[in-house]
């Protein structure tokens, strides 16, 4: 199987055709998702109804758990109408991957039948768990809970707290569970005033003194219990990252034809002429379709590498996973780069909102600013290829 290959794309079909159906709905919530700040309710009921949310979920829960370039496809297609939508199911796919470190009938639990798993969250352990009999005493913070409004659970990554004091590894670190809660129980803090990505709803929340059984608990350090590709310990973030870099690539794509629209019916305030016969316009878009493609072309070959290995069982999964993270990281930042040339040759038609380009403008620098795209996986992939180990989360 070579990184191409579109036979891994197992029941890629009805997903993807799904998202392309959901498109005309997407865009006429798009104005509305932008004022009311999260997805709205009748888009994430589609989403569900179509699956979307439980592209990575185990299917030992009653997940699809499908290929990481399946989840690309329909993050992608959802991304090209609206930013904040494909983020949404990024978010909630990343989520729902994590838990293959659960118990298959926790997760059946938890999801119900047909299954249902709309997760939110943060990473980030921003709360305290308190151990008690049977569980854990869970208090805290969190931000950026993309997705929040729709979710039924929420992962509250948490220190664990031991007679008042953080438990530490043997290393001196503190002991880090996240804890799953049940979206009924947290209270949404209004903080989502933001630039761009305004429609994903990434909220605060606070969870106060709420009981966490142990078994509704887990670290991300413990082996997966499910045993298919997606959930390999080295391929766990690629393939969650993928459909990051599949929004960024969408919102890339849908300012391309954005702007080809306008140019065929605008000109700019010094001349009438339209933009489409100008030779510089012409050459911006040229330029942005060509990073697009390319950085497109490079995550595809690379994950879909990475997948093959993943797939195929081998123990050197360092060159596949290294050229796969370095796809993502710089897939993001290109697909910022193309947004940026057709923004600026559109001129002050841009600005406007009633042209679409201003949306993806805005949504692909909130964008870029996800984790994936940091430049120390520039470092970490150059490692690789130096011969050397990275220590950085997921490699």
């Amino acid at each position: 199987m070579t990184g191409n290959d579109t036979n891994q794309q197992g029941p890629a079909t009805d997903v993807v055709a799904a998202a392309r159906n959901l498109a005309p709905l997407v865009l006429a919530a798009r104005d509305e998702a932008e004022q009311i700040r999260h997805l709205p309710p009748r888009v994430a009921k589609a989403f569900a109804a179509a699956g979307l949310f439980q592209m990575y979920f185990p299917r030992s829960m009653g997940g699809l758990e499908l290929p990481p370039l399946t989840a690309f496809q329909v993050i992608e297609e959802i991304s090209k109408t609206d930013g904040s939508a494909g983020w949404c199911l990024m978010v909630a796919n990343g989520m729902s991957a994590f838990m293959s470190l659960m118990p298959a009938e926790i997760g059946r639990h938890f999801a119900g039948y047909p299954a249902d798993f709309r997760a939110a969250g943060s990473l980030r352990p921003l709360g305290n768990a308190t151990i008690v009999e049977g569980g854990y005493r869970v208090n805290g913070q969190w931000n950026f809970a993309s997705g929040i409004d729709h979710a039924n659970w929420l992962y509250c990554s948490s220190n664990v707290m031991e007679n008042d004091k953080p438990r530490l590894t043997a290393e001196g670190k503190p002991v880090v569970r996240a804890m799953w809660v049940p979206r009924d129980r947290a209270t949404i803090v209004d903080t989502w005033s933001v630039v761009g990505m305004r429609g994903t709803g990434s909220q605060d929340f606070t969870v106060d003194d709420v009981f966490v059984p142990s078994a509704h608990t887990l670290s991300i350090a413990d082996p997966p219990r499910e045993t298919g590709p997606l959930y390999h310990p080295r391929m766990m973030f690629t393939a969650t990252w993928t459909g990051t870099v599949a929004n960024a690539l969408g919102i890339a794509r849908g300012a391309i034809d954005a702007f080809v629209d306008l140019a065929g019916r605008e000109g700019t305030t010094m001349s009438p002429e339209l933009l489409r016969n100008r030779p510089y316009a012409q050459a911006r878009l040229a330029e942005a379709e060509a990073i697009v493609n390319a950085a497109r072309a490079y995550v595809i070959d690379a994950v879909g590498t990475a997948w093959a290995a993943a797939c195929s069982g081998t123990a050197d999964m360092d060159r596949p996973v290294a050229q796969a993270r370095l796809a993502i990281a710089h897939g993001m930042r290109e697909s910022v780069r193309a947004v940026d040339l057709v923004f600026h040759a559109a001129g002050t038609n841009a600005v406007y909102n009633k042209n679409p380009l201003e949306r993806y403008f805005r949504d692909a620098h909130v964008a870029v600013q996800h984790l994936a795209a940091l430049p120390v996986h520039f470092e970490s992939a150059g490692k690789v290829l130096m011969g050397l180990r990275p220590t950085d989360l997921g490699w």
